[in-house]
């Protein structure tokens, strides 16, 4: 099978600069037909940027972009047929009913999915006849979903769909693209949401400074950062990081606002030595927890920087 063939979505030495502002740098990427694709990253990191560069509603300044074996110089048409886009805000005509919207963006396709299917498919029945100007934010965003699924996709680009809503409205929306990955589709999703990504993704590209600086599924790069459990706790006193590292099972140390951060291996041999080291040194504890390692803490233990920071 020829690269073109298993490939959804290739990108070659990507650039896009606005005025002296770097936002995507000579990026690389491959993304399997069938595959959930998620691209994370603080706000600023490139990834809107990118997917915008993909979907030609901005140009590139260098570099290639294929989707489904085709470019957009020489297939515009057919790809506009092939692909699904849902932008991180649609504005669409607030007097105009739900299936009169998806009535008309059903006409801009040759083939496709019913009118009927798609109100179905984003759990719409109900509201069929209302107006868009009276929906909620999440029948908001399941309407846009509906709209870029009316023409039948096989390349679906999904821009922070969940952004705003509520844990319903996003676990709602997590079931349909659940149900696109089981019928093969393609999808392309940058999320600010780290459990989003590790429920739905296959693979993660973890982007900062318009660079992709890791790339592996979700449980190769938990495991990357050397640890399958994260210690945080808070105390008074000063610590010296080799007091910390010292203590065996502790893989590595950082504070961040205040908090130490450790990434050890097995909780139930490190955190008594923990407690006996911060009790020998005298320094009391003002709160102490743990968590179970997640793909947040390897974009911590990478930049330095939380994922939803500005």
């Amino acid at each position: 099978m020829s690269i073109s063939a298993r490939t959804s979505l290739l990108l070659r030495g990507l650039r896009k600069s606005f005025a002296d502002v770097v936002a995507v740098d000579g990026l690389d990427l491959e993304v399997m037909r069938g595959e959930c694709f998620g691209l994370l990253g603080p706000n600023g990191a490139g990834k809107t940027t990118t997917i915008e560069i993909c979907e030609r509603l901005t140009t590139p300044d260098s570099g290639t972009v294929e989707l489904l074996g085709m470019n957009w110089a020489r297939n515009e048409g057919e790809l506009r047929q092939r692909i699904g886009i849902q932008l991180q805000e649609t504005q669409f005509p607030e007097k105009l009913t739900v299936e009169e919207t998806l009535r008309l963006f059903r006409s801009f396709f040759k083939q496709g999915i019913s009118v009927q299917d798609s109100i179905r498919s984003a759990q719409l029945e109900e509201k069929r006849g209302s107006r868009v100007g009276g929906l909620s934010g999440g029948q908001k965003q399941r309407l846009a979903m509906a709209c870029a699924l009316v023409g039948n996709p096989e390349l679906l680009f999904l821009d922070e769909p969940t952004t705003g809503l509520d844990p319903q409205a996003r676990r709602h929306l997590w079931d349909l693209v659940d149900g696109l990955k089981q019928q093969g589709r393609t999808i392309i999703l940058t999320t600010h949401y780290m459990d989003e990504a590790e429920r739905l993704c296959d693979r993660v590209a973890i982007m900062d400074h318009g660079r992709i600086i890791s790339l592996g599924t979700p449980q190769q790069l938990i495991a990357s950062i050397g640890g399958e459990h994260i210690v945080e706790f808070a105390t008074t006193g000063e610590i010296a990081p080799a007091l910390l590292t010292a203590i065996p099972g502790v893989q590595s140390h950082r504070v961040d606002a205040g908090l130490h951060q450790l990434s050890v291996s097995q909780l139930h041999t490190t955190v008594p030595l923990i407690f006996i080291a911060l009790n020998d040194a005298g320094l009391p504890l003002n709160e102490f927890r743990t968590h179970s390692a997640t793909l947040e803490d390897v974009f911590v233990g990478l930049t330095g920087r939380n994922l939803r920071d500005e």
